[in-house]
């Protein structure tokens, strides 16, 4: 009980230190948009260290991303780059992650170092007379599943499934299936998990 009242104090505190950065980050993303304000802030807040930066990180989400559940922990260093992210509740964010337009559902597990980003064909490259960074791309959202883990260095391109396991440093390109676990480079699905 005494817990959850202090618990609830801090995410009050954190709330009111975020009131300004909040209120600047609106008024910047009201004259340049909020899609080009947003990486600043979200680099800013990344910087917070220990217990502070995980209530202030959440207090600020929690008023930019259309969800940020209860029991959130985004932990130092990560940093999103786009505001329509959602988090679903008692998600665990390790450090120095990047993390894209995603959708995390309820109690997913993202190892340290982890990149998350919108598929694999963000950078078009299909003239060589055109730079690259001129050609369009895609950007499907991802989603990472309901009680997923995805471990250390991983690099995530396409949707992860509930109940799945990434391993460490793993990186694939085809959707991993619920109760899947894969590891490797590339990474095959290796067995489920049921």
């Amino acid at each position: 009980m005494i817990k959850q009242v202090l618990k609830r104090v801090a995410e009050l505190l954190a709330t009111v230190l975020v009131a300004i950065p909040y209120a600047l980050f609106r008024l910047e993303a009201h004259c340049v948009g909020e899609s080009f304000a947003f990486p600043g802030w979200s680099q800013l807040f990344s910087l917070l260290p220990g217990q502070l930066g995980v209530y202030c990180r959440r207090a600020f989400y929690r008023q930019v991303f259309p969800k940020c559940g209860r029991d959130v922990c985004i932990s130092f260093g990560t940093v999103f780059s786009h505001p329509t992210a959602a988090l679903g509740d008692r998600i665990y964010i390790g450090i120095g992650c990047m993390i894209g337009d995603v959708t995390i559902d309820d109690d997913a597990l993202i190892g340290s170092h982890v990149s998350i980003i919108n598929g694999r064909r963000q950078h078009g490259v299909e003239r060589l007379d055109i730079p690259v960074q001129e050609q369009p791309g895609v950007y499907p959202r991802v989603r990472v599943g309901r009680d997923a883990w995805i471990g250390d260095r991983a690099v995530v391109t396409e949707d992860v499934g509930a109940h799945a396991c990434v391993g460490p440093a793993a990186v694939f390109t085809k959707p991993v299936p619920d109760y899947a676990l894969v590891v490797g480079n590339p990474a095959p699905v290796r067995a489920y998990l049921r």
